[in-house]
């Protein structure tokens, strides 16, 4: 345990002090006891090191409106312990802080990974209105609603012990504490950057995570460099809680396999390792109700088609389900006949393993691009499909907007009108929280 100024944060170990520095970071609401049950099997080849957010399981109540500010009092609080190379592994909030490590602070981070996270979360005003809620009314009511947030509905209904430790770790935070955090959720945005980030990485989701799920996910992957899927069966947000076999399983592979060697200042070298194939996620059936198992596996190889050219069908439907989600591509695929078959083969090969597939432009100026297209086509019931497509390819609502204002311009406000009035029903369906 550790006494704590203002500049740094509540810590403590667990594991050999000789050992290899994980750090464990924690989700909005919780206290470093959300990794209880992972420590255990971690600490046998790792030092653990856990922290507490300000304010929350006791910690003194020093607000931080900012993820950069949070990341900050974590490199004090190791600077001061002599801790200068670790690999990390955090929970949404700490998610996003192992983002801005990875970003900022590239060469302390050995590896990644990245639970329950999204280079940007909701929408500011989401978190925001959080906020007024507090001021308002305390954090009871945000209290009692999040085992609904964290849990599935299976989970909360026969864990009832641990989904009242949920509600009583959120109400014993302190209240402007957890406001600054979430301005700090409100604030972080890292789309743009991701393809900075140089560290192996893991980013691991509930199948059943409605805060920041699959789609949240798949952007981290397509969008960082050396990033790897894992997809937890029955679970929710509060994954590591929920699933706790699963996700150990998945931290010891990861961290075993994935750790980046450390700058050698004496050569002036850095040991690069050979570049890992970009896996897919592999999932073993579900052998009993507590301990589904997801996997890491490395990707089936392409076969080639005539001149040794791999076959784009199979790059073409990982973007397309990446792009429009898995429901949409399912459907589409579903309702494939003899007559429309080789019209749905055709789509996914072409537009999207030839097309969407290019290096040349990012997915999101792809998203504008098509848009506009789609617009001056008239095409509306793709409209929606690509709005959609749009918001998970990291487009704001706002900038969806401005895309067809242009639209208007150069395709016609009768056209534009008629957009406006399908994007206005997608992203308020999109945007607005469930209750």
């Amino acid at each position: 345990m550790s006494e704590t100024p203002t500049n740094t944060l509540q810590y403590r170990f667990d594991g050999p002090e000789d050992a290899p520095v994980l750090i464990l970071g924690p989700s909005l609401g919780t206290t470093w006891h959300m990794w209880d049950r992972q420590v255990p099997e971690l600490a046998k080849q790792w030092r653990i090191f856990r922290f507490d957010l300000p304010g929350h399981g006791g910690a003194p109540a020093y607000p931080a409106g900012s993820v950069t500010d949070l990341t900050a009092r974590l490199l004090a609080t190791l600077d001061g312990l002599g801790i200068h190379r670790f690999g990390y592994a955090g929970c949404a909030l700490g998610g996003a802080m192992g983002l801005e490590l990875a970003l900022r602070h590239p060469e302390r981070i050995a590896s990644l990974a990245l639970i329950a996270t999204s280079p940007r979360f909701g929408t500011p005003d989401e978190f925001r209105q959080r906020g007024v809620i507090v001021r308002t009314n305390g954090l009871d009511p945000i209290a009692r609603t999040s085992p609904d947030r964290w849990f599935t509905g299976g989970f909360a209904a026969a864990q009832p012990a641990i989904t009242e430790w949920a509600v009583q770790m959120v109400r014993t935070t302190d209240p402007g504490c957890y406001i600054a955090s979430c301005e700090a959720l409100a604030s972080f945005d890292v789309r743009a950057h991701l393809g900075s980030v140089g560290v192996p990485t893991l980013v691991l989701v509930g199948s059943d995570d409605q805060v920041t799920g699959p789609a949240e996910a798949r952007t981290l992957v397509a969008g960082i460099p050396d990033a790897r899927l894992a997809v937890v069966p029955g679970a929710s947000h509060l994954v590591p809680v929920e699933q706790p076999v699963a996700v150990t399983d998945l931290l010891v592979r990861h961290f075993s396999t994935a750790w980046q060697p450390a700058f050698d200042s004496t050569t002036g070298q850095m040991a690069i390792p050979a570049a890992p194939v970009k896996p897919v996620l592999a999932a073993r059936p579900q052998q009993s109700a507590s301990a589904p198992i997801a996997e890491i596996a490395p990707a089936v190889p392409t076969p080639a088609v005539g001149g040794g050219r791999p076959d784009p069908y199979d790059a073409g439907i990982k973007v397309r389900r990446e792009v429009l989600g898995d429901a949409h591509v399912d459907r589409a695929l579903a309702q494939a006949d003899e007559f429309s078959g080789d019209f749905q083969e055709f789509v996914t090969r072409y537009a999207w393993g030839e097309i969407w597939d290019r290096p040349g432009l990012d997915r999101r100026s792809r998203s504008c691009v098509t848009l506009t297209a789609l617009v001056a086509g008239g095409h509306l019931e793709e409209l929606a499909f690509h709005v959609r497509a749009a918001l998970r390819n990291g487009l704001t609502p706002v900038e969806i907007k401005e895309v067809l204002l242009q639209a208007a311009v150069y395709c016609g406000v009768p056209a534009a009108n008629s957009a406006f009035k399908v994007a206005q029903q997608v992203i308020r369906e999109e945007t607005t929280p469930q209750e």
